[in-house]
């Protein structure tokens, strides 16, 4: 019989699954190479697909709150099978606008309520203080598969196809599917409510909360710029003539410095004597070392200084948000943690076309002024000791 226990490695299975992302090592050539559009049009997909989530994050939140986080995670996981089908289809912009919308639904109606399902489960299980370690844990899972996937989808697109990349990853799409099917919805006590005044009372909830908003700016914003990175690192890889088999590889050492860093957060912020200081630590060397990619002038000095900056830039989100889950109520819990992304989501959707047109100018310039950018906001941040609680 199932018990509300078994949901937590049930979350690391459907996260293990959801991050088999053969892609992930060849986005760049998928677009560029088999769709043959630019680089521009890449982030601008990436802004699309960012504003049609900031669209549908709160909306999907609130059906999380109202209908159950399972209900909302199992609808997500249904739509990752359809995404790459119809990404796969046909290389033309139209097909991959819509493709995006729906990789978005997806995202939106996943976001907010797997940290919401993980969390209520440890309250019912009286190990909440613990929602830190199993925040990091099962975003582990999710990039240990990415890990496992980006050498083997470099070597389908090399010996097989850039397209079949895509395509075959809508098998463990599917896994996943069938995995959130038999998760055991927490208690939690709902009133019988009209969907608007959920949502309603979610988003003022955040707006009013000082804390909530201050750790939501520092997380989104330097999450935003950092993650751009992901979108940077293969174009440089072909502009140092890297082969694209290799591309797997490289994505592998990016993901394999986030597990670690987030499985040393209580160390890192131990040996810095705060948490605050590590934040603030963490921010300013992810700013440090994308100015150093900018600068590099040898392949190795470039993949070193990348590795670093996603270990300790990209990293951040899980530990923020069990931070921010100590301050928000359980029947408000997925609609709030779905504005934090909705914040995250919105930045993108506007930098990203700008960050994109500086790439396609300067793609070496383009990081350099990112990294400032990063180093001077986690100068400005006015994050506090006292709110980061465990």
């Amino acid at each position: 019989m199932s018990t509300y226990k078994d949901n937590l490695w049930k979350m690391y299975l459907l996260e293990f699954f959801r991050g088999l992302h053969f892609i992930g090592g060849v986005l760049v050539p998928f677009f560029t190479v088999w769709a043959g559009i630019s680089l521009t049009q890449v982030f601008l997909l990436q802004s699309w697909f960012m504003m049609w989530v900031f669209l549908l994050e709160i909306p999907t939140g609130t059906i999380a709150d109202r209908f159950g986080r399972k209900t909302s995670i199992s609808l997500a996981c249904f739509t990752a099978v359809i995404a790459p089908l119809v990404y796969a289809s046909y290389p033309i912009f139209a097909v991959f606008l819509l493709g995006e919308f729906i990789w978005a639904l997806g995202s939106a109606l996943f976001s907010g309520a797997n940290e919401a399902l993980i969390y209520d489960t440890l309250k019912k299980i009286k190990q909440e203080k613990l929602s830190k370690k199993f925040f990091a844990k099962t975003r582990s899972m999710h990039l240990i598969a990415l890990m496992i996937a980006a050498p083997i989808g470099s070597l389908i697109a090399q010996y097989i196809g850039l397209r079949e990349t895509m395509l075959f990853l809508a098998a463990p799409m599917f896994v996943s599917f069938i995995v959130s099917l038999t998760l055991k919805e927490p208690p939690v006590i709902r009133k019988q409510e009209k969907y608007l005044k959920i949502l309603k009372d979610g988003v003022k909830f955040f707006t009013t909360h000082r804390v909530l908003k201050l750790l939501a700016l520092d997380v989104v914003i330097i999450h935003a710029l950092c993650w751009s990175i992901i979108w940077l690192y293969q174009p440089m890889l072909m502009q140092y003539g890297v082969k694209i088999v290799y591309f797997g590889i490289v994505h592998s050492l990016l993901v394999l410095s986030q597990i670690v860093v987030m499985n040393k957060y209580s160390w890192f912020e131990e040996k810095l004597s705060g948490k605050r200081r590590y934040i603030v630590f963490s921010s300013i060397i992810a700013g440090t070392m994308l100015i150093l990619a900018g600068i590099a002038n040898h392949v190795y000095i470039f993949m070193g200084a990348v590795i670093v900056l996603t270990g300790f830039g990209i990293s951040r989100r899980p530990l923020f948000y069990s931070y921010m889950n100590k301050y928000i109520p359980s029947n408000k819990r997925a609609t709030v943690m779905s504005t934090v992304s909705m914040l995250g989501t919105i930045s993108i959707a506007i930098t990203y076309p700008l960050i994109g047109r500086s790439a396609e100018w300067s793609l070496n310039y383009t990081m350099i002024m990112l990294g400032i950018v990063v180093i001077l906001f986690s100068l400005i941040s006015r994050v506090e000791e006292s709110m980061l609680i465990d």
